[in-house]
């Protein structure tokens, strides 16, 4: 229970509880609130980082809290735009599936020989920026639409799509090379 009252956790749990605001905002219309809800909830994931750090509040709640509410936060308002008709399904299947494949590898490689180290890779990194900023501008378009944004947001959905294959492809080959190594024989 002393995780949960943690700072940074209690804004992780803030991040959580946005979701679902989040999701009514865009099936109503309301593109102008959820876009300001995923700044929002995007502020808290710096802050979160930033207080673990200040206030020497790690915790291992946090570790695995901070990326499963980035993952969820970033997946449902994929589903939730494409369900709206903002994007498309196959933007929407490469991430939701990827983000799924590896929750699923990385819980089994957990229950099954203990890995815990799933860091994300640059690729990682970089695909988590690119969807980030498609996400902001797919909202960011439905009220305010200079030609600025709409180009921002076809490229950051372009690269949504380059760098969700090629980082779902690096943590295939990462996890492939650490199990390769700790299931080789000693000589």
């Amino acid at each position: 229970m002393k995780d949960l009252r943690a700072a940074p956790n209690q804004l992780t749990l803030l991040r959580l509880c946005i979701i679902p605001f989040l999701v009514l905002a865009v099936l109503d219309g309301h593109f102008c609130t959820a876009f300001w809800l995923f700044v929002l909830a995007g502020v808290t994931d710096g802050l979160d980082g930033l207080l673990a750090r200040v206030l020497e509040q790690k915790t291992r709640l946090g570790q695995y809290l901070d990326p499963v509410a980035d993952k969820l936060l970033l997946s449902t308002l994929f589903l939730v735009l494409n369900h709206a008709g903002l994007i498309s399904r196959r933007v929407t299947v490469l991430v939701f599936g990827r983000d799924l494949g590896i929750l699923i590898v990385a819980a089994i490689l957990y229950a099954s020989i203990g890995m815990r180290d799933f860091r994300p890779s640059i690729f990682g990194k970089i695909n988590t920026f690119a969807q980030i900023v498609a996400l902001l501008t797919v909202l960011l378009s439905k009220f305010y639409a200079p030609p600025f944004v709409l180009a921002t947001r076809h490229l950051a959905l372009l690269a949504t799509v380059v760098f969700t294959t090629a980082s779902g492809f690096h943590y295939a080959l990462r996890i492939t090379r650490k199990l390769s190594f700790s299931t080789e024989p000693a000589r």
